[in-house]
């Protein structure tokens, strides 16, 4: 039995970066992870892997769609489908043995096995229990079930095993228009599978500001994607290695179905805390089954914290890491924080989808008086110059202080351009400060200066 200041149950995003930073901050630390490789559901079978498959197959429809108009002549490349699988995979090893790197670096101790807390104070991996004056459980997250839909990861598969499939399928049905399912169903359709996404609600990406939902809607359909909306699942069945779908339409029960050689499932994930013995020990938990905390991250019992996915809040790594660092200096008797008001979401389609802040539709909802800046990527050079020039920045802004509220971006780069807008609301910025504020040329980050003066007297290029 060895004792330790925090012991952290799971090595994903939040774990492992609560872990570095507390022993940054000099308590001696270790992180109970069971998987075979550190970084957790994001850097195994999540955001690193999706995203490296999301980057091989834009490079396909690159050289199949825009390189002979540069002039780039020859033979379109073929998908070499284990080649790029090794390519992501090797993705993947690169950067959980960068982890493990950090782990000996700050001296954080792996504990390998799968973690339980038999009473506060104590974590048992395996035959072994050790003792901790802090426990913090940041245990991730799964894939939501859904009622019907039996999945088995060959052919009814979740995101973890659309990773995988032996081979590009010529048929897949996502079941869900989140993040998860069009991500993946744009790697796919790009690839050669005709992809039908079929969606309970009647818009895709639950929660986004309605113009970038349209706006993504309609460019995904331009390449290929098709989608069944305002539909409930009614179940999938595996025969002879292919599913066969059926949905019934919300409006009038009407009834639709499909044969497919995949069906992803991706209707969202839910917190994974089998076998840590929270009913036990008496943990609260939410109506939805996630763990309850106060400001802090603590939970009814002392000395047992949670962080990232397993509480409430949007199941983002970036969000998980916040927590995690915030919650080391807490438990380090410093102060952790964290602004939940200015945390972006991305989708890493192409054109990127990126946001920060409230949408229109919540404006209006409060009743606040706002006012709306908008630019499209036509209007800007660099975009147009690289077949891009689909999309648009729109700023929201304080009507009275001219403070900006929120900033939703369909376009190249969004995912990297938001953090601008980030920065800017972290320091409490006008839209006039990003509008006064040089952008290099030619840039993207110029839509964004654009929208800001859209917020004033009116944007340059538009």
């Amino acid at each position: 039995m060895s004792d330790f200041d925090l012991i952290v149950i799971g090595a994903g995003p939040g774990g492992y970066v609560a872990a570095i930073r507390a022993a940054q901050l000099g308590l001696k630390v270790a992180c109970v992870e069971g998987r075979e490789t550190l970084g957790g559901t994001c850097l195994n079978v999540g955001c690193i892997p999706s995203k490296a498959l999301l980057h091989a197959s834009h490079m396909l429809h690159e050289a199949e769609h825009n390189f002979a108009k540069m002039g780039l002549k020859g033979k379109s490349p073929s998908v070499d489908w284990p080649q790029m699988q090794s390519y992501r995979a090797e993705t993947v090893a690169q950067n959980t043995k960068g982890i493990e790197f950090l782990f000996k670096k700050n001296k954080v101790t792996w504990l390998k096995g799968w973690g339980s807390i038999p009473e506060a104070g104590k974590v048992k991996v395996g035959d072994e229990v050790h003792g901790a004056k802090a426990i913090l459980i940041a245990s991730g997250s799964e894939a939501s079930p859904l009622k019907g839909v039996e999945v088995d990861e060959k052919v009814i598969v979740t995101s973890t095993g659309a990773l995988e499939l032996a081979k590009v399928p010529k048929t897949l049905a996502v079941i869900g228009a989140g993040v998860i399912g069009l991500e993946l169903g744009s790697v796919y359709a790009r690839l050669g599978s005709e992809v039908t996404v079929i969606e309970y609600l009647d818009t895709i990406t639950p929660g986004m500001d309605g113009d970038l939902q349209k706006a993504l809607k309609r460019t995904l359909e331009k390449q290929g994607l098709k989608f069944v909306m305002g539909a409930t699942v009614q179940g999938a069945k595996v025969s002879r290695n292919k599913a066969k779908l059926t949905w019934k339409l919300n409006k009038d029960d009407s009834e639709g179905g499909m044969d497919a050689d995949c069906v992803l499932l991706a209707t969202g994930r839910r917190p994974y805390v089998d076998g840590l013995g929270l009913e036990a020990l008496g943990v609260e938990r939410t109506k939805r089954g996630q763990i309850a905390t106060d400001a802090q991250w603590k939970t009814n019992v002392p000395g047992i914290y949670a962080i990232g996915d397993v509480i409430e809040g949007p199941m983002l790594a970036h969000k998980a890491e916040d927590e995690g660092m915030a919650v080391a200096e807490v438990i380090a008797g410093k102060h952790g924080h964290v602004n939940y008001g200015v945390i972006p979401g991305v989708i890493y389609t192409t054109p990127e989808v990126a946001t920060v802040g409230a949408t229109e539709e919540a404006l209006k909802a409060e009743g606040r008086a706002y006012k709306v800046g908008k630019f499209p990527f036509m209007g800007n050079a660099r975009a147009k110059a690289v077949f891009q020039g689909d999309g648009f920045v729109k700023m929201l802004a304080d009507k009275e202080t001219d403070r900006i509220l929120g900033c939703h971006i369909i376009g190249p780069g969004a995912g990297d351009l938001i953090h601008e807008i980030c920065v800017s609301m972290e320091f409490g910025a006008a839209a006039e400060d990003v509008a006064l504020t040089c952008h290099a040329h030619p840039t993207y980050s110029e839509a964004v200066r654009e929208a800001a003066l859209a917020c004033g007297d009116g944007a340059i290029h538009a």
